[in-house]
């Protein structure tokens, strides 16, 4: 099944870096979606870092991802290569024997699609993670000819690693469908100052709008982390580069 014929909708979430906030702001599109009445599904193609609970292997991004679907999929599919330890997809590979097939998490991703109006995948650390030898995670996002939603984490460094991303996302000939900004650091200073130059440089450079600020939360709740997210607007976005 290719990314030109399905007719439910999808989209790739990426990051800035590891640990800015992926999952949660994955979980709170899921949370938005299914609040406008669709079935959504997620999945976590790669999760590296497993635990065994009843003699099966879990991952703390996927079922925080899980929880906020509407649909479940199997976790075959949701994460076809869900590794144990907690490194860098292609160290944590290697210890494993594993081989990433691009291919294989396409067809689960078709598969997908055929249980749910909309699927959130979220990639695995910052946009250019390497899975092998030849191939990063840029590969994978061309290979499902998805359109991207950005998580800048609002941090000392953010608006360099946000438009150095974007740039990659262009190079890559993919769709920057916008742009959110998680303010992981509660600390961190001038942060609406940082976010208005990622504002201005996204929207003027790949035409990216800035889909919500997500303020810093503890304990973290997606369910009111989706009310900052402008939702309608992202669906908007992706019905017309999905049909």
């Amino acid at each position: 099944m290719s990314g030109s014929s399905r007719s439910a909708l999808s989209l790739f979430v990426t990051g800035t870096d590891t640990e800015i906030g992926k999952t949660f702001v994955s979980a709170a599109l899921l949370r938005g979606f299914v609040r406008e009445g669709l079935q959504a599904a997620a999945m976590k193609p790669i999760a590296a870092g497993a635990f065994e609970v009843n003699g099966v292997l879990h991952n703390e991004d996927a079922d925080q991802l899980d929880a906020a679907s509407s649909v479940l999929l199997p976790p075959a599919i949701r994460t076809p290569y869900l590794l144990k330890e907690p490194a860098a997809p292609h160290i944590a590979a290697a210890l494993e024997n594993v081989t990433f097939d691009i291919d294989h998490i396409v067809d689960c991703h078709a598969q997908a699609l055929q249980q749910a109006e909309i699927v959130v995948v979220e990639g695995v650390g910052g946009f250019r993670v390497p899975l092998t030898a030849t191939q990063d995670t840029t590969d994978l996002a061309v290979a499902l000819k998805l359109p991207v939603v950005l998580v800048v984490g609002m941090r000392l460094g953010c608006i360099s690693h946000a438009l150095l991303t974007a740039e990659a996302i262009a190079a890559r000939g993919l769709t920057l469908a916008g742009w959110v900004a998680n303010r992981v650091d509660p600390d961190m200073t001038f942060p609406d100052e940082n976010i208005s130059s990622i504002r201005e440089h996204l929207a003027r450079e790949h035409d990216a709008p800035l889909l919500g600020i997500v303020p810093h939360m503890s304990p973290a709740s997606p369910e009111l982390a989706a009310d900052q997210l402008d939702i309608n607007r992202l669906l908007q976005t992706l019905r017309h580069t999905q049909r």
